[in-house]
């Protein structure tokens, strides 16, 4: 079945993806608002800049004004919400200088991932991953299945950083790549995901040609298209960004 979802589209409910609790603790009932407010704001149901109605989120959850609270509090001090003196809490605008930064520290990272791995002996086992996974992908982006392409991207990457056998590098990039889900989420697009798997295909062939500039090159191309992508989107909806 095809995914004819926009991702970037707002619900016309925003806290219709918060389910209603019960039977836990204080602390387990607000960590449990916290993770449902970080999932609609990740997902875009609660888009940047949206103002929270805590009572909504209350009566929606069948919760108490204080798990609420807290979980806000939480989500503030991961940067995902911000609050307004006299007015409230609101979502916070996707801030372009910090995804400027967890790029820098992908692109760091990331591109040196690939040059070490098409520099070493030829690994059949990770290009049998790859390729699995670029099938996968390319199927996705036929059937226009946007949210399964999501979840292969992640997982083309994470092939390649597995094949390093560095777990910390790879921790590095899972927090960057994290805090860029949102405006990846806002990007989505049948043309972006087809843009994407081409890059994808140009890295796995530089890795089974062994050419360790040429996987680097891709590699870096790749995210800089995101960054790229991101400014184009910036501008035309400015109200979702800050710098």
């Amino acid at each position: 079945m095809s995914d004819s979802t926009n991702d970037t589209s707002l619900a016309a409910d925003p806290y219709g993806a918060l389910e209603k609790l019960q039977g836990a603790g204080r602390g387990s009932l607000t960590d449990a608002v916290a993770e449902a407010l970080r999932g609609a704001i990740v997902s875009l149901a609660m888009e940047p800049g949206m103002m929270i109605d805590k009572l909504a989120v209350c009566e929606r959850m069948g919760v108490s004004r204080f798990p609420v609270s807290a979980a806000l509090a939480k989500l503030a001090a991961a940067g995902l919400v911000e609050v307004l003196p006299q007015r409230g809490t609101r979502v916070m605008p996707i801030v372009m200088h910090d995804i400027r930064q967890h790029l820098f520290i992908r692109s760091a990272l990331e591109v040196e991932t690939v040059r070490t791995l098409a520099s070493a002996s030829s690994d059949e086992t990770l290009l049998a991953a790859l390729d699995a996974n670029l099938d996968r992908q390319r199927d996705a982006v036929t059937a226009g299945l946007r949210r399964e392409f999501h979840t292969l991207d992640l997982g083309f990457h994470e092939i390649l950083l597995d094949a390093t056998g560095l777990s910390r590098v790879k921790e590095i990039v899972a927090a960057s790549r994290s805090a860029l889900d949102r405006a990846r989420r806002l990007m989505a697009s049948p043309a972006r995901h087809a843009h994407t798997l081409a890059e994808h295909e140009q890295i796995v062939e530089a890795i089974r040609t062994r050419d360790a500039e040429a996987a680097a090159h891709a590699m870096h191309r790749h995210l800089d298209e995101v960054i790229a992508e991101l400014r184009r989107f910036a501008s035309e909806r400015p109200d979702l960004f800050r710098e």
